[in-house]
């Protein structure tokens, strides 16, 4: 990501550098967001550590897969998919 910028950075202005270091950081942050979201979501039936009303005792079983790190670069993956998958079809 640091090479990236940098790279960005020598090539263009200081404006030009300064909004694009913005528009990553949001990105990365948007990223680590949703997989936050579906993650927590999915492992253990709340978000943001408040239990969610219906999913508490009889309509969710904890999944301790969606927990564990690994599925993180699933979710990854699945972001990534449907990024190009809809990028794919505006291209249309």
């Amino acid at each position: 990501l640091m090479g990236r910028l940098e790279a960005f950075a020598m090539m263009n202005g200081p404006w030009e550098s300064f909004l694009d270091g913005i528009g990553n950081g949001l990105g990365y942050a948007w990223i680590l967001v949703v997989v936050g979201f579906v993650r927590e979501l999915l492992g253990s039936g709340s978000l943001f550590g408040m239990p969610i009303p219906g999913l508490e005792n009889n309509a969710f079983f904890h999944n301790g897969m969606m927990t564990m790190p690994a599925m993180a670069l699933i979710i990854c993956g699945c972001v990534v998919w449907a990024h190009r998958a809809i990028n794919d079809r505006r291209k249309q």
